[in-house]
């Protein structure tokens, strides 16, 4: 067990809210207009469509080329061996300007060779990260530049790709998977359905930030369910609220 807790102090599990770059469809540029009706026809299936233009306030958030991200929420773990207890630190980067929260992450991604940890990771939050950064002219800090490597040599978990043991086909939610291992929901005040509207209408962006925070603590929690040697050790939260330190710098 040794070994693990020595690795487990240098994965870093997050997870991204994303919103659509606008409130209005009308605000978007002209040219990604265009772009947009033609994606919106390829998601039309069971959502009846009143006019052009009408899913882009709730799906254009998934897609990173009409979306932007809102928050990041990262945590990590630090052992205490001798009282067999782990503490489990975290915070979320947000800013009003897309550019700099992604530069702020940059930032930490840099200060150490972290592993990354998302559930659903590898199809969303580290692709999704990768393009805005790019968009917004920003290079790839070292761990999400997979470009060129072996798969071996790339250093994201995904407790999704974990949970499906070689089953490609098979999607889980966290939610379910929290279920399963009686892990607390983080769909406490919203889901990630409610996001664009908690951010655009409600303009509760705390409430956004606390979802992604536990959301990640959810992750985490699932990580170390899936590895059962573990289970005699207590896991402590340690919130941003929780101290004036910023644990994660």
């Amino acid at each position: 067990m040794a070994d693990f807790l020595d690795q487990l102090g240098d994965i870093l599990f997050l997870d991204i809210e994303t919103a659509s770059q606008t409130e209005n469809f009308e605000d978007v540029d002209p040219r990604l207009q265009q772009e947009w009706l033609k994606k919106e026809k390829l998601i039309r299936t069971e959502i009846p469509v009143s006019e052009p233009g009408s899913l882009y306030f709730d799906r254009a958030g998934i897609h990173a080329e009409f979306g932007q991200v809102i928050c990041v929420g990262v945590g990590y773990f630090q052992s205490k061996k001798k009282d067999k207890k782990l503490l489990f630190r975290s915070k979320v980067f947000s800013h009003e300007e897309e550019r700099e929260l992604l530069l702020a992450l940059k930032d930490l991604l840099g200060k150490k060779k972290w592993m990354l940890c998302a559930h659903n990771g590898k199809e969303f939050d580290f692709p999704y990260l990768c393009r805005r950064m790019l968009i917004h002219g920003i290079t790839l800090p070292e761990p999400l530049q997979i470009g060129g490597k072996k798969p071996w040599e790339v250093r994201h978990f995904d407790t999704m790709e974990m949970w499906r043991f070689g089953d490609y086909k098979y999607y889980t939610r966290l939610e379910l998977l929290a279920a399963v291992f009686g892990i607390p929901t983080s769909k406490e005040s919203i889901d990630g359905s409610e996001v664009n509207a908690t951010f655009y209408k409600e303009k509760d962006l705390e409430k956004i930030k606390n979802y992604c925070l536990r959301d990640v603590e959810v992750t985490a929690r699932i990580f170390m369910a899936m590895h059962p040697q573990t289970e005699e050790l207590q896991i402590e939260i340690v919130r941003p609220e929780d101290s004036k330190k910023d644990h994660i710098d």
